[in-house]
């Protein structure tokens, strides 16, 4: 069969974009379908052609069948791709297309309904002999009996949503006595996220990994693996860093894991792209008898670039190959591995206030060079509240592990993303995190590194560093211009007060400060951004100072009168010293009641503005 010669991409952002890429070199017409809030995002403009559907809310849009149906047939969509998410697993959707007559670039109908519900699935995977955790799913779905199974299966044990994902509907429950309160919780929330309250019981599995096997199929009976990753950093249930391969897998039990992969895909005639799901018992390493199956994803996953890295394929090309009539661009044998790659993923989230999302504008997005980067959105752009918060996909490849971490930690602390808060910061601490680059992980990893991996509210001496160095003028020697304290016939004060984060701070200026950029008043450094600048005229003018007792010049001049000296004990409102400045004298007089710790102020001194005159330390 020849090539499809036009395909409508049934989603947005970051994976629209992706697929678009692909079908352009594949020679493909593609077609892009937006929301209001979408008109000027990126793919909108890459697609050759582009059709309104609608209001920004989901459900009035990318959610609306008949809206992706008439905007294909009006542009004469030879195939959809609905990409991942949105209609991307919904059976009646892909019947729908294929009843039109329009090639669905997605897993058979009947394969989606199949894995869509994690107890049919279940079932589906004993009968064809793929291993399953140990657990209950069955349909006497009373509290008693659901109880007595747990009582059987053994605690702690995990309630699950036969319907869920996304980790809604899931509950953990330690001991027999908790189990009535948890499944109420856990039968509710399923109830109101998917429409079915039934749930399955499985054994919770103690330090559990989580591996995922990527298989692929086609029309003519072929079924292939492209190998595994480890998607067991999460948070929440949700990934936030993925790899491939998974560390500590060896040969061995690689190949059974991925065997029992193909032989699931088989099992349910699986065409396209898909993804096996296991969980694993790595307590003690991981061991092919210790790896269960999970459940399967009909699609293709947002960290299949991994895959792609190690393997050197496009998944999005052998997609809409497979889809075309095409049989599997390669067979197992001519399948490898090279070397080792790592997926993070950038939110538009504040990790510091328990990650809530954040929204505005993308003022300034500014990604490092010689890795892949895959996003939805650009400089100038924004973050709205309508969709997915995630900015971009931060993709490294290396020879090994060690070396891929390390990119990956590089490249997320050189980001550059302002006003919008990200998780960059949080992302570099987790790649370089010790535990981390040995391989000592399972999904309770960012929950017991939390401490470690979240920054606070307050910058660390390595900010505050970096703000002291960027507020001195590059390359002056001249002392008058200088920020720093001038002591005639004496060492130089190396402090500056800096204002940042709504506060202000007086640094001792170091030799050695982190690799930092600035833009504007805006400073990036280790994944994080800070307004800052010289601490402000309001904190020494007309009697006024910083709250931690540092008096400052508010405007360049010469000092003309000096009323104390280091040692001093002085009273609230008392004069320090008289500057003159603009033909005016400015009066700078203490804070509160302390000791005069500083003194800098010389008379007759020519200063600059903002630089530190004295510093009171409050009485004990």
């Amino acid at each position: 069969m020849a090539m499809i010669s036009s395909l409508l991409i049934a989603n947005r952002g970051e994976i629209a974009r992706r697929i678009i890429r692909t079908a352009k070199r594949l020679g493909i017409r593609t077609i892009a379908v937006y929301s209001d809030a979408d008109a000027d995002m990126p793919f909108v403009r890459e697609a050759d052609e582009a059709v309104h559907i609608g209001p920004a809310a989901a459900r009035e849009s990318y959610l609306v069948q008949s809206k992706i149906l008439e905007a294909a047939k009006a542009t004469n969509a030879a195939a959809i791709h609905p990409g991942y998410g949105f209609l991307s697993e919904n059976a009646s959707f892909a019947e729908a297309v294929q009843a039109a007559g329009i090639v669905w670039v997605g897993a058979p109908p009947s394969a989606i309904r199949a894995m869509g519900q994690k107890d049919a699935a279940k079932e589906l995977m004993i009968k064809a002999g793929v291993p399953v955790t140990p657990g209950y799913v069955g349909d006497n779905q009373e509290p008693a009996h659901l109880h007595a199974e747990a009582g059987k299966i053994g605690y702690p044990v995990l309630i699950k949503a036969v319907a869920g994902g996304g980790g809604k509907g899931m509950r953990k429950v330690e001991a027999s006595g908790e189990f009535i309160d948890a499944l109420a919780s856990c039968q509710r929330e399923a109830a109101a996220s998917f429409g079915d309250e039934r749930v399955l019981i499985e054994k919770y599995i103690t330090g559990p990994r989580h591996i995922e096997v990527q298989v692929f199929g086609d029309t003519h009976g072929n079924a292939v693996h492209l190998f595994e990753r480890d998607c067991s950093l999460q948070r929440r249930h949700q990934k936030v860093i993925e790899e491939a391969p998974a560390p500590g897998m060896d040969e061995a039990t690689r190949a059974a894991l991925c065997a029992v992969a193909v032989k699931a895909a088989l099992a349910i005639n699986y065409v396209g792209a898909g993804t096996i799901e296991f969980i694993a018992d790595a307590s003690e390493g991981l061991r092919a008898d210790r790896i269960w199956f999970m459940e399967m994803n009909t699609r293709l996953q947002v960290e299949h670039p991994v895959t792609e890295a190690i393997t050197g394929q496009d998944l999005v090309e052998w997609q809409l190959r497979v889809a075309s009539g095409e049989k599997i661009p390669l067979r197992q044998d001519q399948l490898s591995i090279n070397g080792w790659a790592m997926e993070a993923r950038l939110y538009a989230e504040n990790p510091a206030t328990g990650f809530l999302p954040s929204i505005g504008p993308l003022d300034r997005l500014r990604f490092p060079a010689g890795i892949r980067i895959d996003s939805g959105v650009e400089e100038g752009g924004e973050v709205t509240p309508f969709y997915d918060p995630m900015i971009a996909k931060i993709i490294t490849h290396a020879p090994t592990r060690p070396a891929a971490a390390a990119k990956l930690a590089a490249a997320c602390a050189a980001l550059e993303v302002w006003p919008v808060k990200t998780n960059a910061g949080f992302l570099a601490r987790t790649a370089a995190n010790a535990d981390f680059i040995a391989a000592s992980i399972d999904t309770g990893f960012i929950e017991r590194h939390s401490e470690k991996l979240v920054a606070g509210t307050e910058p660390s001496a390595p900010v505050l560093q970096a703000a002291a160095h960027a507020l001195l003028p590059v390359g002056s020697t001249d002392p008058w211009s200088a920020l720093t304290g001038l002591r005639i016939a004496a060492a130089p004060d190396t402090r500056i007060a800096v204002d940042i984060a709504g506060s202000t701070h007086v640094v001792t200026l170091e030799g050695k400060t982190p690799a930092y950029t600035t833009a504007g008043d805006v400073l990036f450094i280790q994944g994080e951004a800070w307004e800052y600048g010289l601490a402000s005229a309001d904190h020494a003018a007309g009697g006024a100072a910083a709250s931690d007792g540092a008096i400052l010049s508010p405007m360049p001049g010469r000092i003309i009168a000096v009323h104390a000296a280091e040692g001093d004990v002085v009273k609230k409102g008392q004069r320090l010293l008289v500057l003159e400045a603009m033909k005016m004298e400015q009066q700078l007089l203490a804070p509160f009641d302390g000791v005069v710790k500083t003194f800098t102020a010389k008379l007759d001194a020519q200063i600059a503005e903002g630089v530190l005159l004295a510093l009171i330390e409050k009485e004990a």
